[in-house]
């Protein structure tokens, strides 16, 4: 089966038990699935390839979870982004929103609440097509990124 970068998750986490269970449940619903399991491959792993969804836990090692979002967002890249975290004052949420991310899911969590979530911001994801005209007299390209 061919890897469609159009269903393509990039899983944030570097605790190994909640980052299998986060890939499974992705992959059970015809997501593939990237593990970075820190916050510097993650975001290297971000800058490298195109993601429908990014799931972010807020505590990573090397590269903080949010520091993660707020250079991705630096750098214009808007993939979404799911803060998994169990940090779950509103006032940490409230952080998670304001850096960039587009939800925020306490831990634990169940699972089908997280799928649910990411599909969410797959839908929002996908609906935006980045389309670029150029246009000499009667000629005109179009090119879709």
């Amino acid at each position: 089966m061919a890897r469609s970068l159009l269903r393509q998750v990039l899983v944030i986490e570097d605790d190994i038990e909640t980052a299998e269970q986060v890939a499974d449940c992705l992959r059970m619903n015809a997501y593939s699935v990237d593990v970075a399991e820190n916050g510097e491959e993650g975001l290297n792993r971000a800058l490298a390839a195109d993601y429908l969804v990014m799931t972010v836990d807020r505590l990573l090692p090397r590269v903080d979870g949010l520091e993660v979002i707020r250079q991705l967002r630096g750098r214009g890249i808007s993939t979404p982004a799911l803060i998994l975290s169990a940090l779950g004052e509103v006032d940490d949420r409230v952080r998670g929103l304001r850096s960039g991310g587009d939800d925020y899911l306490v831990k634990p969590f169940a699972s089908r609440e997280m799928l649910a979530r990411v599909d969410a911001l797959a839908r929002r994801s996908a609906a935006v097509v980045k389309e670029t005209i150029l246009r000499v007299g009667d000629l005109e390209s179009v090119r879709e990124d």
